[in-house]
């Protein structure tokens, strides 16, 4: 226990006397001496260090005795501190290493490329990847997951405010993924996001400035607990021209989705089924994405091209540019 402690930064006696109490409460700083074999001035100090570092109170009537605060949050504190501290000094490292790659690259061609194994590794890195973008942070979101794709909006739109730029290209399938249309992908455009759709992407990715991508290691259709992380390099420069070439070929969904209509225009349930027409979605996609029933779906798709005077969904999508509907 008092190992512990002390990992956490807590000295010897502050750690003894604070054991005693959690024993012993409403003892005297005396009588925690006497239990610790430390001295009363010892016992003492110990206490008052306690007590501002929120471990310890004194007690209600009589001020001579202490009490402990509960472990879970006493203990909970030191630790949350200490983790703060490690991932300040991780970030730290990620710069430094980041640096360091960039001094040594000309001559260490090797480094170019990094292999992250784990999910933790993995989540770290790319929580630095954005924490450290100055300019902008650009995307593939395509299936498989090998988690819930729920991404850090709060993040993100921290990273928004301080000016920094949000790309993201989405597979259709991944705006089909129940519950991300609504729940992340229209809230982030709503925050400044800049979101398109293409009907497939070649990989997952996510590239800070143009600095740094990371990609999964994947085998076949199943997607690895491992990611590159590439550097500066010949390879880097492809990643980005790769992503502007499916940027310029992907539907803006914003563009379709999520705007107030107007006069003679559609409504918002039109508008959405209108933007993931465009974006290639198929029926049962866009019944996923949306949380309708198949037969809703075709309900509202035919309705949709009646009222377009369309009987196919070529004809439909042309009617609506003309309308200015897309």
């Amino acid at each position: 226990m008092l190992d512990a402690l002390s990992a956490l930064g807590l000295s010897e006696p502050d750690g003894q006397i604070y054991a005693a109490l959690v024993v012993a409460p409403q003892s005297t700083a005396a009588e925690l001496a006497a239990r610790c074999g430390l001295t009363a001035q010892q016992s003492g100090k110990a206490l008052s260090r306690l007590a501002q570092q929120g471990m310890a109170t004194r007690a209600p009537v009589e001020r001579d005795r202490y009490l402990a605060v509960a472990p879970d949050v006493a203990i909970g504190t030191l630790i949350g501190h200490r983790e703060a501290e490690l991932r300040s000094a991780r970030a730290e490292m990620h710069r430094l290493m980041d640096a360091f790659r960039e001094a040594s690259r000309f001559t260490d061609p090797a480094r170019s490329v990094e292999v992250l194994t784990g999910a933790e590794a993995i989540a770290q890195r790319l929580v630095h990847l954005q924490d450290t973008s100055l300019q902008q942070v650009r995307g593939f979101d395509c299936p498989p997951y090998v988690q819930d794709p729920v991404a850090n909006l709060t993040r993100q739109r921290s990273r928004l405010k301080a000016g920094v730029r949000f790309r993201t290209v989405y597979d259709r399938e991944a705006v089909a993924w129940p519950g991300r249309l609504e729940n992340e992908i229209l809230i982030g455009a709503q925050d400044g996001e800049e979101a398109r759709v293409r009907t497939t992407l070649p990989m997952k990715m996510i590239m800070s400035d143009v600095r740094m991508a990371i990609i999964p290691i994947s085998v076949g259709d199943s997607v690895l607990d491992a990611a590159y992380v590439i550097h500066p390099s010949a390879l880097l420069q492809a990643l980005d021209g790769l992503f502007e070439a499916e940027w310029d070929r992907a539907v803006p969904l914003q563009a379709a989705i999520g705007v107030e209509p107007g006069p003679n225009e559609p409504e918002s349930d039109q508008r959405k089924l209108l933007g993931l027409l465009a974006a290639g979605l198929t029926d049962e996609s866009i019944a996923r994405s949306l949380g309708w029933s198949a037969r809703t779906t075709q309900r509202r798709l035919q309705a949709l091209m009646r009222e377009l005077g369309a009987t196919t969904r070529f004809q439909a999508g042309m009617a609506a540019r003309e309308r200015g509907w897309l």
